[in-house]
């Protein structure tokens, strides 16, 4: 019986075309400040949370 992942990562893969929208969106979920989280976001793929419930990684990953 395959055990069930308890532990997930959110990862941001690319900006894409809403790079503002996605800078909000990281900076609610990271305690990063504002240059911080577009210098994260712009260098991209990025770990933006990990160890994290399913339930969490699916709220950010809706943001």
């Amino acid at each position: 019986e395959a055990e069930e992942k308890t532990e997930f990562s959110v990862v941001l893969k690319e900006i894409g075309a809403n790079k503002i929208s996605v800078i909000r969106a990281v900076r609610e979920v990271t305690t990063l400040g504002l240059k911080e989280t577009k210098d994260f976001v712009e260098s991209a793929p990025q770990t933006v949370k990990e160890g994290i419930n399913q339930e969490e990684a699916t709220t950010i990953k809706q943001k």
